[in-house]
């Protein structure tokens, strides 16, 4: 079917989906350009095809075609592509795998994108995120994940209740502190383990850290005081993959 006027019921559903409310509450978010949609489609996630009037990508999923005023109202970038998808969020809360990244008050989306990147890249079993943190589901981190978002198992959870939970399980906590840490390469690792990263300006949260079972940080020139969460995460990920 042909969509072609914004006051359509579906269209404006789909436009809705912008909002993390929405997406709550359908269970579903909307993703753009062809690369993110054959993510979803071969990991499953994929509900729906939405194209433009005349674009040719054919996936045996429900397809839908879409006009050019409606591609403009449902998207958030000035130049829309012309291949859209309508996916399904997974559903399921369940704890599991032996290397878990927790993340509390992460607010950029591109910081987000990169550290779900680098969390399948070096073999992280699932991501955890505080109420506070930006929606993994939100346009600009799943375009950042570069389609990863569908690799990996990312759930919600107040910190305060998850963190003893994984101890009881013989998780190791590790948050990351600037001072009384113990250097990364100096780590010894542990089987099962989860690494707490922390808000862009202010950090893992005080209270947060006096949960954890050990403190680690990046060793780096004087000169430099902080590193972006994204890259911090990657470099920590990447070391206790080694």
């Amino acid at each position: 079917m042909l969509y072609t006027s914004i006051d359509n019921k579906k269209i404006k559903d789909l436009k809705k989906l912008g909002t993390k409310k929405y997406r709550d509450k359908m269970g579903l978010f909307l993703v753009e350009g062809k690369h993110l949609v054959l993510e979803a489609y071969k990991t499953g996630h994929l509900k729906e095809l939405l194209l433009e009037k005349d674009e040719l990508f054919p996936l045996s999923v429900p397809t839908n075609y879409l006009s050019n005023n409606v591609i403009h109202y449902i998207t958030d970038v000035e130049s829309p592509g012309t291949v859209f998808g309508v996916c399904e969020k997974p559903d399921s809360q369940e704890i599991y795998g032996k290397r878990i990244v927790i993340l509390d008050g992460i607010q950029d989306p591109g910081n987000l994108g990169t550290i779900i990147r680098s969390a399948v890249a070096f073999h992280a079993d699932m991501i955890i995120l505080s109420p506070n943190t930006v929606d993994a589901y939100n346009s600009k981190v799943v375009r950042s994940s570069q389609g990863m978002v569908f690799h990996i198992p990312i759930i919600g959870k107040d910190l305060y209740e998850v963190i003893p939970e994984l101890q009881k399980q013989q998780y190791k906590i590790f948050g990351t502190k600037v001072t009384h840490g113990k250097n990364i390469k100096d780590l010894e690792k542990s089987e099962k383990f989860a690494i707490i990263m922390g808000n862009e300006g202010q950090g893992v949260e005080e209270a947060i850290l006096d949960l954890c079972d050990e403190y680690l940080y990046i060793e780096m020139d004087e000169r430099c005081e902080s590193l972006n969460v994204g890259v911090a995460t990657s470099i920590i990920l990447y070391e206790l993959d080694k």
